[in-house]
């Protein structure tokens, strides 16, 4: 990873830590107010607050008597769910700043030969965390069915757990469906030996793996870096993948071009015809697009508990 995706990195990072981490005044006094979001009168006859209780606020008067009666287990509860919570906006951080990463950064098409490994874990983990960690916020959380269904608070939970099950179905799709054929489209025409003009996709065949020519282009030129003790496995320190055109991932690299035109030319890079994507490449793209799409959706849903 170069400096300057790393400072791209840690700036988004950064920018969703503040998101998810900085706290907002409350619009009320009253608790449940505070964990609702709704008006007095959910829990008092009298709309402006006070005197005799409705159903839903007594029930929640003996909800909060007998936590204050047992205070050794409130704060073991108390401090169980903040370290939930904390484990669940960090795994979020990890998470999406990888998806806006890969997405504003490396683009789709980093991927679209098959889904990088370190991406892939960091996704499956992420996933298994918010949710084991999601569920139980949320039942510490939400305390009635009503709550969840009729407060603004409840609303929001339901819209943000909806999107969360979009991307982890998708994801589901990518890793079983998707990700298969993605590998499998690589065609594997015959290997020369260079001095030869090749489209992207005679290229995408020396990736290096298997005992594969790596081979990568650069400024429309092709150059075999196969003996080079930096591409091992057909990759460059662990991002760049050989069989592909670098140029523009290359220009962000901290050594100069010198190093790259240092290296064997191997042939040049022309352009290929109109090339119609198959359906499977299309379906990766447009899941990617739209998960980079409900990232900022979740994160809207964030800043509206907050400052909303």
């Amino acid at each position: 990873m170069t400096k300057s995706s790393i400072r791209h990195c840690v700036g988004i990072c950064l920018l969703l830590s503040y998101l998810l981490l900085t706290p907002a005044p409350a619009a009320a006094t009253e608790e449940y107010a505070k964990q609702t979001g709704q008006a007095c009168a959910v829990c008092h006859l009298d709309p402006g607050g006070g005197g005799e209780l409705t159903a839903a606020g007594t029930s929640f008067s003996v909800r909060q008597h007998a936590t204050t009666e047992q205070p050794e287990k409130g704060a073991f509860v108390k401090w169980f769910r903040l370290a939930v919570g904390y484990l669940h906006m960090l795994t979020a951080i990890f998470w999406f700043g990888t998806i806006l990463y890969v997405h504003l950064i490396l683009k789709p098409a980093y991927a679209a030969s098959g889904l990088p490994r370190g991406e892939l874990r960091v996704g499956v983990v992420s996933m298994i965390v918010m949710g084991i960690s999601g569920s139980i916020l949320s039942y510490y959380r939400v305390t009635s069915f009503d709550m969840l269904f009729h407060s603004r608070f409840g609303i929001l939970l339901l819209i943000k757990v909806c999107l969360y099950l979009v991307m982890v179905i998708s994801a589901l799709f990518v890793i079983t469906v998707i990700g298969p054929r993605l590998k499998a489209s690589r065609k594997e025409p015959a290997l020369t030996d260079g001095g030869d003009e090749l489209t992207l996709d005679d290229l995408a065949a020396y990736d290096g793996k298997e005992g594969r020519p790596a081979w990568f282009a650069f400024e429309g030129m092709i150059y075999d870096a196969t003996r080079s003790p930096l591409w091992k496995q057909g990759v460059h320190m662990g991002r760049h993948p050989a069989g592909s055109d670098l140029t523009e991932a290359l220009k962000l690299a901290p050594h100069g071009r010198e190093k790259v035109l240092a290296m064997p030319e191997a042939g040049a890079l022309v352009a290929s015809g109109p090339r119609k994507a198959p359906l499977h490449e299309r379906v990766f793209f447009f899941m990617a697009h739209m998960n980079l799409a409900i990232v900022f959706m979740i994160v809207l849903i964030l800043s509206l508990w907050r400052w909303g």
